[in-house]
């Protein structure tokens, strides 16, 4: 029953008490001009509640795919981003890596977008793991970073310091231009993406 209720409900009330959050608050968005090329979406781990609305606030009818871990709060946020029309890219570094990378790959190739926490699933905060990199540079296809900064916000104490915006306020989306990590050496690029993701971070 509890595992019915955190697999089932659960996301279910996420995704309702997420709608009202939204609704209630004014939203402002900091987007470039979309160039209709497939990207690498790259977010931190504390701010995945707000991506959706920045997604689809950029691209209306994009298709995009998040990589996401088999851990249990894997299934829970693999279950909540399907109600907002997102897929599921099941792996991570300790579990399923090369598949999940190999499937992210074919789905930038195959032109939709791929969804990506540099710092998850166990982080440290704002680090830069090595998926990313593999991935922009296996695929050729540029990177795009993705920041949410409301005005009024609960933030919890775990270790990504997850936010979670709070009703009546302004949330304002921001969204990098696209670059390229191609020519770059690992540590340069992990150095040069952390950089522009810190552009529009919470402290």
């Amino acid at each position: 029953m509890k595992r019915y209720f955190k697999l089932n409900i659960l996301p279910f009330l996420l995704y309702v008490m997420v709608r009202i959050i939204y609704f209630t608050n004014k939203k402002v968005y900091h987007h470039p001009k979309d160039d209709g090329e497939p990207f690498l979406v790259c977010m931190w781990h504390g701010d995945l509640m707000s991506q959706p609305y920045n997604y689809y606030g950029f691209r209306k009818n994009g298709h995009v795919k998040a990589m996401i871990s088999y851990n249990k709060d894997g299934e829970i946020i693999a279950k909540l981003v399907s109600s907002f029309k997102i897929g599921a890219l099941r792996g991570s570094s300790s579990k399923g890596a090369a598949k999940v990378l190999i499937s992210a790959i074919k789905e930038l190739k195959s032109g939709n977008d791929v969804a990506i926490t540099p710092d998850g699933p166990r982080g440290p905060r704002y680090s830069v793991a090595d998926g990313v990199i593999a991935i922009a540079q296996k695929s050729g296809v540029k990177i795009r970073c993705f920041n949410a900064m409301p005005t009024k916000f609960w933030q919890f104490g775990s270790w990504d310091k997850f936010v979670l915006p709070k009703p009546f306020g302004r949330i304002d989306f921001y969204i990098s231009e696209p670059f390229d990590i191609s020519s770059m050496e690992f540590e340069e690029a992990r150095e040069f993406i952390k950089e522009k993701m810190l552009i529009h971070s919470l402290d």
